[in-house]
């Protein structure tokens, strides 16, 4: 039987109690990083579907697959057979018989590769998407707050998934040679879409709540508002580019700075009605994503200039490398224009497009919620 003790006892200090510390922040803090981690697999893949897409467009291999089959059409021609069934189908679309009738089934079958690769990433990137959404949940690793915003993603995917098969059904009917540009610059988009809400999700993860909360009284709004203007430009581009993609109007023109010799190019509006000739018209399409260019690059200049005035040096930091990478993309894009195209650099434009727009976001975040710095850091 334990003795009573007075409460004048003297307690030594050899015996002090156990006392665990800070067990609700770790469990949270591995919450974060398990979303963070499948989040961040879901942006490499968003990339590489990208990638990938962007080469399926180089190659005209987009109307390969005359058919949606989200399930069975995982599986490619497993025999002969299958292989001269696929290509019977699209010897019956217009971009065979008026632009590829010289086709042997081996041409054919380099064609089918690109775009069942492209469509199959897309049903690994669902799937990733259901495994780690649905794994997490049960494991009770989804932080409160973020379920809907997991969610939103997979809806997202989804949607992305019918907008894709909308682009490719445009290029099936009478007269279509490929996809309509303004279809393939709404799937291009969405992905942006996709790529952009990721990358800012990733960026919240990165830092505890109550870091952020205290980070969002001193917002930077200047910083915060020019970062999320030149954001928003930055995406418009990405769609012009994607309609100047679309009919290959990069290589209507391929002199710079000027356009056939000229500033605006020579025959722009002979399309009917007049409307068609800024989706159509390869020298007007183009002639637009120059002059874009040139005025996202000066607003950029003025947002990068804004964000080197911050006093945080992780906010000048994010605006210097957004900017950099302004730079490089314009670059790529004269060479692209240069090389009427060539496959590499246009590719390589596209993915630096990719860059670009991420480090734009990683810029408005650190303005968003800027990480302070002491006078001597």
């Amino acid at each position: 039987m334990s003795q009573k003790r007075s409460i004048f006892e003297e307690v030594s200090h050899d015996q002090k109690p156990e006392v665990r510390t800070g067990v609700i922040d770790g469990a949270r803090r591995g919450s974060r990083r398990a979303v963070r981690w499948w989040l961040i697999l879901l942006f490499a893949l968003v990339v590489a579907m990208i990638g990938v897409g962007g080469w399926t467009r180089l190659s005209d291999s987009g109307l390969s697959i005359t058919e949606w089959k989200p399930i069975h059409g995982a599986l490619p021609p497993m025999n002969a057979a299958d292989w001269q069934s696929e290509f019977e189908k699209y010897q019956q679309i217009p971009q065979f018989t008026e632009q590829n009738s010289w086709m042997q089934p081996s041409d054919f079958k380099s064609i089918y590769w690109w775009e069942w690769g492209h469509r199959n990433l897309g049903r690994l990137i669902g799937m990733v998407w259901a495994l780690g959404f649905f794994g997490l949940w049960a494991a009770g690793k989804i932080p409160t707050g973020w379920k809907k915003r997991c969610v939103l993603i997979g809806a997202l995917g989804g949607l992305q998934g019918a907008i894709g098969w909308w682009m490719v059904a445009s290029g099936l009917g009478e007269g279509m040679l490929s996809v309509a540009s303004y279809r393939l610059a709404t799937h291009l988009g969405l992905a942006f879409i996709i790529l952009g809400t990721i990358s800012w999700y990733v960026l919240l993860l990165g830092r505890e709540e109550r870091d952020l909360m205290q980070a969002r009284r001193v917002r930077e709004k200047k910083q915060f508002g020019l970062a999320t203007g030149w954001m928003h430009f930055a995406f418009l581009q990405i769609l012009l580019g994607a309609l100047v993609a679309g009919i290959d109007a990069g290589r209507s023109y391929t002199d710079w700075p000027t356009m056939g010799g000229q500033f605006f190019p020579p025959y722009a509006f002979d399309i009917e009605p007049l409307w068609r000739n800024f989706l159509e018209n390869p020298g007007l399409v183009q002639f637009i994503h120059r002059m874009s260019g040139y005025l996202l690059f000066a607003f950029g200049t003025v947002a990068f200039l804004r964000g080197r005035r911050s006093v945080n040096r992780t906010t000048r930091s994010a605006f210097t490398a957004a900017w950099l990478a302004m730079i490089l993309q314009v670059c790529l894009g004269i060479a692209a224009v240069m090389t009427a195209a060539m496959s590499h650099v246009a590719i390589t434009h596209q993915l630096m497009a990719v860059a670009l727009f991420v480090l734009i976001i990683r810029a408005r975040f650190a303005a968003a919620y800027p990480v302070s710095t002491s006078v001597r850091g």
